[in-house]
């Protein structure tokens, strides 16, 4: 049976933006009711008080499932250290047979080399590659043979540290993509480990991307 309640709390579910933002109380519950009143009476097919509607909202908002909010925060203030690089290329290779033997070669060519920097992700059917720019002909040299989707060069990276209970934790990174589609950040590629991850997008971007990361300190 639908019930105002149910009909509240599938809206905002379905509002990812609009959850996060209500989880932080800096939403106004009488405004935020006034604005989605239609919606719930469209989807009940009468009218809805508008007061079952704020308490709805707040209900919502104290619920063990919004509480996940302050759980991530209290992760994001214990961030370690940001590490930023920049002159980056990125390579996307369609995964064939010979691929990892290449990569391989390319290991043992850098292997003592302190200044490059060098990660890989592999899917199904492709694979990515970031090199620092000084090995860029190096790669180019050992991969001819492969197919290259793409090569975008200019970029830069941002490696964050995060707390070791951050994967008991659910959320976290989608409230960080979230600050960083709010600033107009597009990244390119997302590289992740159990207690870190690397982000890679245009060198112009980078600036905007640190502050970002950086304040998430201070939530």
């Amino acid at each position: 049976m639908k019930t105002i309640a149910s009909e509240v709390t599938a809206y905002i579910k379905d509002k990812p933006f609009l959850a996060s933002s209500l989880a932080q109380g800096i939403i106004n519950l009488t405004s935020l009711a006034r604005l989605i009143q239609p919606q719930i009476e469209a989807t009940l097919h009468k009218k809805a008080n508008r007061g079952a509607i704020v308490m709805a909202l707040k209900r919502i908002s104290d619920t063990m499932e919004f509480t996940f909010t302050k759980k991530i925060v209290n992760v994001l203030k214990n961030l370690g250290d940001i590490t930023v690089r920049s002159s980056l290329v990125d390579y996307n290779f369609k995964v064939s047979e010979s691929l990892l033997v290449v990569q391989a070669k390319l290991l043992a060519e850098i292997e003592n080399k302190k200044d490059v920097f060098y990660t890989s992700s592999r899917g199904v059917a492709e694979s990515n590659i970031i090199v620092s720019q000084n090995i860029a002909p190096l790669v180019d040299s050992l991969f001819s043979k492969e197919i290259c989707h793409y090569k975008e060069e200019d970029l830069s990276s941002i490696t964050v540290k995060l707390p070791t209970e951050n994967v008991t934790i659910p959320g976290i990174y989608y409230f960080i993509f979230q600050r960083l589609s709010w600033e107009g950040v597009n990244l390119n590629e997302v590289i992740s480990t159990s207690n870190e991850f690397t982000i890679l997008m245009a060198e112009s971007q980078v600036n905007t991307a640190f502050e970002v990361i950086k304040n998430l300190k201070k939530l």
